[in-house]
């Protein structure tokens, strides 16, 4: 269960850094960062910076490099492909998980405020600690499981049973669903959250997987699935336009059809 005592020197300290924009910069934009060093000691800050949106890209990982690049080379976050694919540049902007890489500077309005996705630990500055995600994500078995015989080619699928993939195969494990639902907040140590449901929910509708009972026994559980109260915060803020929340509702329905 979640545990509502803050550790120690958790508080934000809001006298932070300021990193000024060039004198000469006409079109700038402030962003407000989360910072946090385990190796200081220090509470976590936010620290101000100042782009200039001229000489910046349109994206707000644009900004988080000209702001490692050029202000502080100290800031930490994660990033790779750049494309909306990897999932690596997750984390909160003006309140909304999303990634950095997809979002657009002037969709936010006013100052930016980024922070490290909520409820997981964080190992330094934007970058929250994953181990426990993947471990979930690992006790799903996300690979193809069978018992026939190999046909020593590729198990076909029919055009109709790969469209029921559809919807699915496209998460990235960015964690944004996740960490934006309260139940994952209270329970994630039992419950498997959104992004991992979703993904088993992806084998379960794959019509080669041969393991669907049990997979569903797995599932069965009165807090590894049954958290999920349909808030929605899953739908809202993944960054794919998913629905992790219907996969859930399907598992829990062929979990109840296989009572009766």
């Amino acid at each position: 269960m979640a545990e509502f005592s803050l550790p120690k020197n958790s508080r934000i300290n809001t006298r932070g850094k300021v990193h000024k924009a060039a004198p000469e910069a006409s079109k700038v934009k402030k962003f407000r960062v989360y910072r946090y060093d385990p190796d200081t000691g220090d509470n976590p800050r936010y620290d101000i910076f100042e782009i200039d949106l001229d000489k910046c890209g349109p994206m707000v990982l644009d900004a988080l490099i000209k702001m490692k690049s050029e202000q502080d080379s100290s800031l930490t976050f994660r990033r790779s492909c750049r494309e909306g694919i990897c999932g690596s540049c997750s984390m909160n902007l003006n309140g909304k998980n999303g990634l950095a890489c997809t979002t657009a500077i002037e969709d936010l309005k006013g100052e930016v405020t980024i922070t490290p996705l909520p409820h997981m630990e964080v190992i330094k500055d934007l970058v929250p600690d994953f181990t426990h995600f993947y471990a979930q994500y690992a006790s799903i078995k996300p690979w193809l499981q069978t018992v026939t015989p190999n046909p020593g080619k590729e198990r076909l699928q029919s055009p109709q049973d790969r469209e029921k993939l559809d919807g699915l195969y496209e998460c990235i494990l960015c964690a944004c669903c996740s960490t934006s639902c309260p139940s994952y907040w209270w329970n994630s140590d039992k419950f498997l959250g959104p992004a991992i449901l979703l993904q088993a929910y992806r084998w379960l509708a794959d019509s080669r997987d041969e393991m669907t009972g049990e997979r569903l026994d797995q599932l069965e559980d009165p807090f590894r699935l049954y958290r999920c109260h349909t808030i929605m915060n899953c739908a809202n803020a993944c960054p794919k336009g998913l629905n992790p929340a219907k996969a859930i509702a399907e598992i829990k329905k062929m979990e109840a059809e296989r009572i009766v």
